[in-house]
């Protein structure tokens, strides 16, 4: 039975990395205390992207109300800031009549922007954002990782590289500002109004791995290339230049085989999962447990509450 004699509302964010069983958890946590979930998923927000996301399905989506999930088209931009804005605004509004809620995802700018609330980083100019974007269309990413890697070798080793959004923004503001953009990310975390219990799952890295192949693979049979294919002109939308997608139109374009399109998506997606753990272990205020333990995180829960 929970312990609510603070009076103060509880969010729980479910973390780790891609393919770890961070759905299935949300669902069981949102069953078990009769509550409502957050998708922090930079991804899965935009409808026109499903396979490649690997959103929950519509049998997974009526077990417990979801949020944030297929709320917007590829054609917005939608930021962290737009993300913590709306997702404050909707917890708040869940916790008049809920005492606890689920927030799941493994993009840890988006949840560290509702958890902890995010730097105030400068506006870059557009003529900046257009010159980078022009150098990543013209030479690809390895040129922008290696002047990222050069002019701030901090938020290298913390960002998913092969993001390109992420990689052109931290340059935007370096070019901006002359400053490194991990120099932006050292203020004290916001306060909230509601307790947060951050829960991640983890498990062996060979499993892991195989189970990353594996959906790779599923992906692929459900149909992501046609997906891709339909996003084609959309492919320089900055939700569009990450893993799975951005291979995919490599291959369209004829600059590699089927072959290597498949196999660096599954590299990719390896790597991808070892800088969400490097991420979400940083912090140090994470509980972490094997995505089997339903009970042993249940019983966290209700001693933390």
């Amino acid at each position: 039975m929970l312990n609510t004699l603070n009076n103060k509302k509880t969010l729980i964010a479910i973390v780790g990395p891609t393919a770890v069983g961070k759905t299935a958890m949300a669902i069981q946590l949102a069953q078990y205390f009769d509550t409502e979930i957050i998708s922090a998923d930079s991804r899965q927000f935009y409808r026109e992207m499903s396979i490649g996301t690997a959103k929950p399905t519509k049998s997974e989506l009526s077990l417990a109300p979801h949020h944030f999930i297929d709320s917007h088209s590829i054609e917005e931009d939608y930021s962290a800031g737009d993300f913590e804005r709306d997702a404050l605004e909707k917890i708040k509004t869940l916790f008049q009549t809920k005492e606890i809620m689920i927030m799941v995802g493994g993009s840890g700018l988006f949840v560290r922007a509702v958890c902890e609330g995010l730097d105030n980083l400068p506006k870059a100019l557009p003529k900046t954002r257009e010159q980078l974007n022009q150098r990543f269309e013209n030479e690809g990413i390895i040129p922008l990782q290696e002047y990222l890697k050069t002019v701030d070798p901090v938020y290298y080793k913390q960002v998913d590289s092969s993001n390109v959004q992420r990689v052109i923004r931290a340059l935007e503001v370096f070019e901006t500002t002359g400053l490194p953009f991990s120099s932006f990310l050292q203020n004290t975390k916001a306060n909230r109004s509601f307790d947060i219990i951050s829960i991640g799952l983890n498990m062996d890295r060979e499993a892991l791995y195989n189970r990353i192949n594996l959906r790779v693979d599923m992906m692929l049979k459900e149909g992501l290339l046609e997906e891709v294919k339909s996003l084609l002109k959309y492919k320089n939308k900055p939700a569009l230049m990450t893993v799975g997608y951005s291979e995919l139109f490599d291959f369209l374009d004829g600059y590699i085989s089927w072959e290597d399109a498949v196999a660096k998506i599954k590299q990719n997606s390896r790597r991808y999962a070892k800088r969400q753990l490097t991420w979400f272990k940083k912090g140090g205020d994470t509980q972490w447990f094997d995505p089997k333990d339903q009970l042993g995180i249940i019983d966290y829960i209700q001693s933390q509450v």
